[in-house]
């Protein structure tokens, strides 16, 4: 069946096809992929439909979800470079009001890695304002019988609003502002927002790619393209942009934090720290697998002998593989041993076996078709 496509490179006709496949199958409606390897890119293009009746163009604005997460975790890092804290601060040594009810203890390595115990479901995003947010997270227990450091489980959302409060508080820029001016503009994401303000969704709504919920037939819109969704920030969770602009972040750091053009954004040491291994065979509380971090980045977590692990980066990813997903719709990640940057965002939220299984689809052809995959035997 012939679908649009908006494409200026396509060298990935297997990958395409596994996203065609997904089309088929009613996964999604359609999606944008873009491939680099050393820097030169193999694949940038979209597919299919944005909407019914709409072609989904490489203009088109994708929601991020998760896979905004290590935005933040680049905007702590360069705090961190420039001596404004440490990783085993406490968190109360900035933000004195979170340092109550057994929250003393708990770090900014803590946030980063998910071991902090604060994973509250509804942190009040985004009906409540972002002082509203704060104040609702410094004010709750931990979750009982945690020894920070040393449990593991994911926070979907309330200690990006924290990390995105040290931000404002150290920097003095609403955390917004300060990865738009700090992160975006340098590395040439123009197209890119984490609380987009209300003049430029009213000027680009168009843009925006509604995701839909594919577990129903007919697929349903999620209504995450309103404006209160897209305009309040939420630092872990309502990134937009063009996934050939996501993807300059992991190829920035494989290049070890140096922009294309100008100076660093990131120093090497900084990049080796955060894709490090911090936590290493914990299990996940969340997601009840064992699941390695760096800071503010998944590794890859394959374990010989088990299932494909959630938010993984395929079967031919190396084990220095760094990046995040986004809920059952979008991923990005950077393999230093291959120096590839892969992003990936469809509009479609399947259940998560079978989102997980089309992803790891893709991801296998693009190691195949680029010659990647490791030698069997």
């Amino acid at each position: 069946m012939s679908r649009p496509r908006d494409a200026t490179v396509d060298e990935l006709p297997a990958a395409v096809a596994e996203l065609e496949r997904g089309i088929d199958e009613g996964l999604h409606l359609g999606g944008q992929l873009y491939v680099s390897l050393a820097g030169r890119p193999v694949a940038d293009l979209a597919l299919g439909e944005a909407r019914p009746g709409v072609a989904l163009t490489r203009g088109h604005l994708m929601l991020w979800l998760s896979s905004t997460k290590p935005v933040a975790a680049v905007a702590v890092a360069r705090l961190w470079e420039a001596g404004l804290l440490d990783l085993d601060d406490p968190v109360a040594r900035h933000l004195p009001e979170f340092g109550n009810r057994g929250k003393e203890t708990i770090t900014v390595r803590h946030l980063l890695t998910h071991t902090a115990g604060l994973r509250m479901l509804d942190p009040g995003w985004p009906r409540d304002s972002w002082d509203e947010i704060v104040a609702r997270i410094c004010a709750m227990k931990p979750e009982p019988r945690w020894a920070p450091g040393r449990q593991a489980g994911y926070h979907r959302a309330s200690t990006w609003f924290l990390l995105g409060e040290l931000v404002r508080r150290l920097d003095g820029r609403p955390f917004e502002r300060y990865a738009r001016e700090e992160i975006f503009a340098p590395l040439g994401m123009d197209d890119c927002w984490i609380g987009m303000p209300a003049q430029v969704y009213a000027r680009e709504r168009h843009r925006l790619a509604p995701l839909f919920d594919t577990v129903k037939r007919p697929p349903r819109e999620l209504g995450w393209d309103t404006e209160p969704h897209v305009t309040r920030c939420h630092p872990g969770g309502n990134g937009y942009g063009p996934v050939r602009q996501l993807a300059r972040l992991y190829e920035c750091l494989l290049r070890g934090g140096r922009r294309a053009e100008g100076g660093p954004l990131l120093t090497p040491q900084t990049v080796a720290a955060m894709t490090a291994r911090h936590r290493v065979r914990m299990m996940d509380r969340t997601f009840r697998r064992e699941l390695d971090w760096g800071l503010g980045v998944i590794l890859d977590s394959k374990r010989e002998g088990a299932e494909p692990p959630p938010y993984g980066f395929g079967p031919d990813a190396s084990p220095r593989t760094f990046g995040h997903s986004g809920y059952r719709s979008s991923a990005a990640f950077g393999d230093p041993e291959h120096r590839l940057a892969v992003a990936l965002a469809v509009n479609g939220a399947p259940d998560d076996g079978r989102h997980l299984a089309r992803f790891d689809r893709v991801f296998a052809a693009v190691y195949r078709e680029l010659g990647l995959t490791a030698p069997e035997g």
